[in-house]
């Protein structure tokens, strides 16, 4: 093997011991004994039983995923519009500001995005008196005002590559616009909703900021839970709810692969 061949395996085996190494670690030192997240005790399942008994981080945790699912659904069916319009309709008054709008979101920081959003939910309930204060439903509007972009983005790029023929060929036999859209387009999209809902999910269930912004009493978010236990001290806890969440997305690659290998066999 040349010297060139090692440098590059040598380097490719860096990057995934630097990735996946702090992942595989946090799993050891979920069935740790200790208290201490740093310092090995003995194997025990002592922290996954507590962790079911802590409600706090239950409720943490199932509001995250109720505004993650919401967040996801609703950016896909506007990004899905969104999409459609900027690839079926090439001029039309106002593109050009439609698509910065779409753009913005990728490349503002998000502490920007939070204060403004914070600012307007303010201006908002004082004038037409809803949203009526910060909680869920504010966290689920800026979610969906950021993740629409990424959705948006995602969708267009498939749909930029579909074949226009299918949808010509189906208004030729007498389909309707929507139907073609039903029946032909949103099954072609399928792949890239999907990726879509998928990115949409995870941005919304990790994001800290723009939560911390909007959030009021009663509306702690997982990653807000986790950040302010790491402020006191790591809970091994911790530890127990990431490993779950890792098995439970590592589960969800596998079932994906075993379809698509099904499918293209």
């Amino acid at each position: 093997m040349s010297r060139g061949r090692i440098g590059l395996v040598s380097l490719v085996a860096f990057g995934y011991a630097f990735l996946y190494l702090p992942v595989i670690l946090l799993v050891i030192f979920s069935f740790n004994d200790s208290k201490l997240v740093t310092v090995w005790g003995g194997f025990s399942t002592r922290w996954y039983a507590e962790m079911f008994q802590n409600e706090s981080l239950l409720q943490a945790a199932w509001r995250s995923l109720q505004i993650a699912s919401i967040n996801a659904t609703f950016a896909v069916i506007l990004g899905t519009l969104a999409a459609h319009v900027m690839s079926r309709y090439r001029r039309f008054r106002g593109r050009n500001g439609l698509d910065l709008l779409l753009t913005a979101p990728l490349v503002m920081p998000d502490v920007i995005i939070g204060l403004a959003l914070l600012l307007l939910f303010v201006n908002m309930e004082q004038i037409i008196g809803w949203p009526a204060g910060r909680g869920i439903t504010t966290i689920t509007l800026a979610h969906i005002t950021f993740s629409l972009a990424y959705a948006a983005i995602v969708i267009r790029a498939r749909m930029g590559q579909l074949d226009l023929s299918l949808e010509e060929a189906a208004m030729d036999l007498g389909a309707r616009p929507f139907t073609v859209f039903v029946r032909i387009t949103l099954p072609l999209l399928a792949p890239a909703l999907v990726s879509a809902w998928l990115l949409s999910f995870t941005l919304s269930l990790d994001d800290l900021v723009i939560a911390s912004f909007v959030s009021g009493p009663g509306s702690t978010t997982l990653p807000m839970w986790i950040y302010s236990s790491v402020r006191m001290g790591v809970s091994p806890q911790v530890n127990a709810l990431a490993t779950l969440m890792l098995a439970l997305v590592t589960l969800g690659v596998l079932v994906a692969g075993v379809l698509m290998h099904k499918k293209n066999a």
